[in-house]
């Protein structure tokens, strides 16, 4: 098919950010793109050919909209399920498949299929509710501490805690769950496979993510993870291995636990998945050689994929709204961080602004990688993303 300056139509469910950077690519290619998304100042409203206000769980929106195109793909795991079931026994090619969707959805359904598949990750209980779960814990089958998790519908930092006492029961809402064990870990990585509908594959650097430790959001990303290449190798066969267990089309982010046994012994856990792009693979913007955003479109257009290596050292900054601050946003000194060589700002475009949500990235490229964490640190101290 010629997907090029053509009638092809590309429908894309959900408008935020990774939306954004994904019509970056679209656009590079003249490749007709049609998006649905609940928000009216979806940010991207404006780099698509044709835009839709409405829910993306709602089976007759979601349903009609897939009528409008040639091909769908998601850039929000959250959407009816059931409307894309209806589409693709109706002919509509969807990548991921709701099939793969059904099994990520659901993080108590994607822990399962870990362990069903020998996939290494840590011990979990699931539970219908919080109820269920205090009984769990009076029996002691489950003890203090422990990470909860929503089953469904947590993103950046929402729906996890870690719980060390029955007082961060309280505020817990009364939802489907799970709880794992907290892992002790050295790092924590990801890595990100791009997988055509033939079966070509490739991988992306193991990169490593620091976290912001309120807020459970990535702060930085790193590329390459400063991590032994034997390490780096296992990362690279687990992610391979949970990719072949998904039967994924597109990209697969693989995010994991670099641990140790209890004989000191370099071990990989198998946190979760996002069948997307991912903010971990922000970086490759300006420093691969194709961005997760290209191969994305090349994965489920069934094209050939592109080079996943790094060009440079590429370490990524996420900007999040500062704590005190909800409204109108102000980024302050953004000026001041380009004039530092190799230092590229991605602004997403969202008008408000609340304390740590994703306002935009940051991308720091230098040959020398402990230069360019040195300049990721000099950007996150002079970047304030506050309100009028």
């Amino acid at each position: 098919m010629n997907y090029f300056s053509s009638d092809f139509k590309l429908g894309i469910l959900g408008g935020g950010q990774l939306g954004k950077m994904l019509l970056a690519d679209t656009r590079k290619f003249d490749i007709q793109t049609f998006v649905l998304d609940p928000n009216d100042e979806a940010p991207s409203r404006f780099g698509c050919n044709n835009f839709y206000k409405g829910s993306l769980m709602d089976f007759d929106i979601v349903y009609q909209f897939g009528k409008l195109v040639d091909l769908l793909t998601i850039e929000i795991e959250n959407v009816n399920l059931d409307a894309l079931d209806k589409l693709e026994e109706e002919g509509l090619p969807i990548f991921p498949s709701p099939k793969t969707l059904r099994l990520i959805q659901n993080k108590g359904k994607q822990k399962d299929l870990y362990v069903q598949n020998d996939i290494p990750t840590s011990k979990h209980l699931r539970f219908v509710g919080l109820d269920d779960l205090r009984n769990s814990l009076a029996k002691d089958e489950l003890e203090f501490p422990f990470v909860w998790k929503s089953a469904q519908f947590g993103y950046d930092g929402n729906g996890v805690k870690i719980c060390r006492s029955a007082l961060d029961l309280v505020k817990l809402p009364d939802v489907e769950c799970i709880a794992e064990d907290l892992v002790p870990f050295k790092n924590e990585l990801a890595v990100i496979v791009a997988r055509s509908f033939s079966g070509e594959i490739k991988t992306y650097p193991v990169v490593e993510m620091e976290f912001h430790p309120e807020a459970n959001q990535v702060e930085y990303v790193i590329c390459p993870a400063r991590i032994d290449e034997k390490v780096t190798q296992k990362a690279q066969e687990v992610a391979l291995k949970v990719s072949e267990t998904f039967n994924h089309v597109g990209l697969l982010a693989v995010e994991m636990f670099h641990s140790e046994d209890s004989e000191g012994n370099d071990i990989i856990l198998v946190n979760e998945v996002a069948p997307r792009p991912h903010n971990s693979g922000h970086y490759s913007i300006e420093a691969s050689y194709t961005s997760q955003f290209e191969n994305h479109l090349r994965a489920i257009l069934n094209l050939p994929l592109g080079n996943t290596d790094s060009k440079v050292a590429g370490i990524m900054v996420n900007l999040v709204g500062e704590e005190g601050f909800e409204g109108q946003v102000v980024y302050e000194n953004i000026k001041k961080i380009m004039a530092i060589d190799g230092v590229t700002p991605h602004i997403y475009g969202k008008r408000e602004t609340r304390p740590f949500r994703k306002m935009g990235h940051v991308t720091i490229v230098n040959e020398n990688m402990n230069e360019a964490r040195r300049i990721a640190e000099e950007v996150k101290n002079s970047i304030r993303v506050v309100s009028v």
